[in-house]
């Protein structure tokens, strides 16, 4: 079966008569085992703002037992797919997903873009689609649904912040300043006022941190690889502010769709673990053959077939 999807109130796994193609294909080729999951090297951007500081720093800094977030993801999603990912000598991020994961970082200049800009761009929707999704965020999408106001995720405080926690290490995309959020529904705190009530007046309400997703989400909620990616970026982040983050927010710039994971028991549970299962690999783990299959690069070296129920049976 395939990879958990996360919707906040339960969870449930794609089924491929159910969800659209697109969604299940597009996700679990792009978004999981090839870009989001290939990113365990998690290695800084050189125009980031955390690029100033030596990859040899960085690494005195990772605590013995850390494991980075792309493994994480990997190993929510397929074991065995982890295993032969950490026996490959590069594990950077495919130009191809880099060129998605970028325009989560352009969209002051994409939500006023024209056809033609657009369509060059590497985007899902049609041009007019994606611009209408952005612009919804931009007017009050962004404020309604998350209570972060658009100018926080155009403009982050931090971007590809590289996080190390007790447990796992890698790179937030993007981390918003807590103190934007604003009132929602859901009671979270307006712009500049007292969060006594709260009683964290001293640090303000917590930062925000973003995963972006260079694939395409499902119908509703996260798949449950990058919800452990979130949930291990949550944790790393608290370890280093020495506070708890209650939330990641989870973006798909290449559809224009912005989504939240929330630190819950089920989704800290589905953390938890893949770092069992990440820490416990000293070998291949066994195969298995369902619909993660078809989309994983390491298909042909894993081994995994479709067999008929003739040549089950030896016929």
């Amino acid at each position: 079966m395939g990879p958990t999807v996360y919707t906040g109130t339960r969870r449930r796994r794609p089924v491929p008569d159910t969800d659209p193609p697109a969604t299940t294909v597009a996700d679990a080729a792009a978004a999981v085992p090839t870009s989001d999951a290939t990113q365990s090297s998690d290695a800084v951007d050189p125009t980031s703002t955390e690029a100033t500081q030596s990859s040899a720093d960085r690494s005195t800094r990772i605590p013995s037992g850390s494991v980075a977030f792309g493994d994480l993801t990997r190993a929510a999603y397929c074991p065995r797919q982890l295993y032969y990912a950490r026996r490959e000598p590069d594990r950077s991020i495919p130009d191809a997903q880099r060129s998605r994961i970028d325009l989560a970082f352009r969209y002051p200049e994409l939500v006023t873009a024209d056809d033609a800009a657009l369509s060059d761009r590497p985007i899902d929707p049609s041009p007019t689609v994606y611009r209408e999704r952005l612009r919804t965020l931009r007017d009050g999408g962004c404020r309604e649904r998350f209570g972060v106001p658009w100018r926080s995720l155009a403009n982050p405080d931090r971007t590809r912040a590289f996080l190390v926690g007790r447990s796992c290490h890698g790179i937030a995309h993007k981390v918003l300043s807590g103190d934007e959020a604003v009132v929602t529904q859901s009671g979270d705190h307006e712009v500049g006022s007292s969060v006594d009530d709260a009683g964290d007046a001293d640090a303000g309400d917590p930062p925000i941190p973003c995963l972006v997703s260079p694939g395409t989400p499902p119908e509703r909620g996260v798949w449950e690889p990058q919800t452990v990616r979130a949930v291990a970026i949550a944790k790393a982040l608290a370890w280093e502010r020495e506070r708890e983050i209650p939330r990641v927010l989870v973006e798909y710039p290449a559809v224009g769709v912005v989504r939240e994971v929330s630190l819950t028991v089920r989704t800290t549970a589905a953390y938890r673990r893949a770092l069992r299962t990440a820490r416990g690999i000293d070998g291949p783990p066994p195969r298995v053959s369902d619909d993660r299959c078809p989309p994983c690069e390491y298909r042909d070296r894993c081994g995994t077939e479709t067999r008929s129920l003739r040549s089950r049976l030896g016929l």
